[in-house]
């Protein structure tokens, strides 16, 4: 399957604005939620942080004598940034064998799945979105096990994610009801 939209949102700092922009992607977003009960806020949190909403995002190359472009660290790819492996699980478990990590429906869908699933291993509240960051990078037995502990950087990231998610969280408590109503014309003309 194609995905729909591929450019990246104008504002990806403001939910209500991507979500006014890409109508389809807080529908898709809402069942995830549904699905998993993993909320809106810590999903776009999340994908923020993997690709900054680009559906094609890669890690960088590395360098291959100074100057080469060398391999990739990973084969981490598309909005969620999924590993092969991980996405080949979700798509077993999830029921979705036609599941593309360049399409924002998907991506959703694997977020809320993976963070569920933390949630259930690794005992994490699903609207924890630091925790839930941490055992998305480190994975639900690296999060029981704490190697994030002498990462920094992780840790780091992990507050901004949760930030993050807590400003989603307040901007959709301010446009969530018109969204629901019809997107477009929904915030528009709110009555």
């Amino acid at each position: 399957m194609l995905a729909c939209s591929t450019t990246v949102p104008h504002d990806v700092d403001d939910a209500c604005s991507i979500f006014r922009e890409k109508s389809s992607w807080y529908k898709q977003s809402r069942r995830a939620y549904r699905r998993w009960g993993v909320p809106v806020s810590v999903q776009l949190a999340i994908i923020h942080q993997e690709s900054r909403f680009r559906s094609r995002a890669k890690p960088p190359r590395g360098k291959f004598l100074w100057i080469f472009p060398g391999r990739r660290p990973s084969s981490a790819f598309g909005y969620a940034q999924a590993l092969d492996t991980t996405w080949d699980e979700y798509r077993r478990d999830s029921g979705n064998s036609g599941a593309d990590r360049d399409d924002f429906g998907d991506a959703v869908d694997f977020v809320a799945w993976y963070c569920a699933r933390s949630s259930r291993l690794a005992g994490i509240s699903k609207a924890d979105a630091y925790s839930l960051y941490l055992a998305y990078h480190e994975g639900p037995g690296g999060f029981r096990r704490g190697t994030y502990r002498n990462k920094a950087w992780l840790v780091n990231t992990a507050r901004k994610v949760a930030r993050r998610a807590g400003r989603y969280r307040r901007q959709l408590a301010g446009c969530e009801s018109s969204l629901a109503r019809g997107g477009f014309l929904g915030w528009l003309w709110p009555f």
